[in-house]
């Protein structure tokens, strides 16, 4: 863990949010749908899903965006299990789109751009494995694309240091508790959304501004 009164103060805002949920309902596991006729299913994990989820929603051709968990081994796990770093999954955001709109490899170059992926097992403040950075695939076309991409990010010195982000075939998701889902719109206040993952948000607009949405567009 960082040694710093920004990450206790971070700390404290996510201890807040997991286990202050007023409304039982809040702490429920939301279920995973399947995608619709004519929908495609993309999954990444890039730190804390509260940004990562926010950056893929505004994205153009993406209609539906699920802040859950991929990556371990325990089945159907809470928040709190994550935590624990005992379950093996990292934060991860599932995203249904629409691929006659906007293709896979857009939306893991947005991706790419809304959060560091040259930070190993954390993402700014936020230290351990449940924040590693992962690229799921469903499919040979996915997984070269993937790489294509970080060759040429790594080429293009876009950042500091070689992308470390995973590589790693897709196997199941989990959702998430309710509370976690749309998180970012719902506490655009809060401490945490407006120092780490307003930047992300932010830095993901800049990169695509041309497929944004267009209420994100100004």
């Amino acid at each position: 863990m960082k040694n710093s009164i920004l990450y206790i103060l971070f700390s404290l805002v996510i201890v807040g949010c997991a286990n202050g949920q007023d409304n039982p309902n809040d702490l429920k596991l939301v279920s995973v749908p399947q995608p619709k006729a004519g929908q495609a299913v993309a999954t990444f994990a890039g730190g804390c899903f509260w940004a990562m989820g926010e950056a893929m929603a505004e994205l153009k051709g993406v209609d539906h965006v699920i802040a859950g968990f991929a990556g371990g081994t325990t089945k159907n796990p809470t928040y709190d299990e994550v935590c624990t770093r005992t379950t093996g999954h990292a934060e991860t955001v599932q995203v249904y789109y629409d691929p006659k709109i906007i293709s896979f490899q857009k939306l893991a170059e947005a991706f790419f751009y809304a959060h560091n992926p040259t930070e190993l097992n954390y993402q700014g403040p936020d230290e351990g494995t449940d924040y590693r950075s992962i690229a799921f695939y469903r499919t040979p076309q996915e997984k070269a694309g993937i790489e294509a991409l970080i060759k040429n990010i790594n080429a293009s010195h876009r950042y500091n240091s070689p992308v470390v982000t995973l590589i790693q075939p897709f196997t199941v998701f989990y959702g998430a508790e309710r509370y976690h889902q749309g998180y970012f719109k719902q506490h655009p206040t809060s401490a945490y959304i407006e120092s780490v993952s307003l930047p992300k948000v932010l830095k993901m607009r800049a990169a695509e501004k041309a497929f944004l949405k267009p209420q994100f567009q100004k």
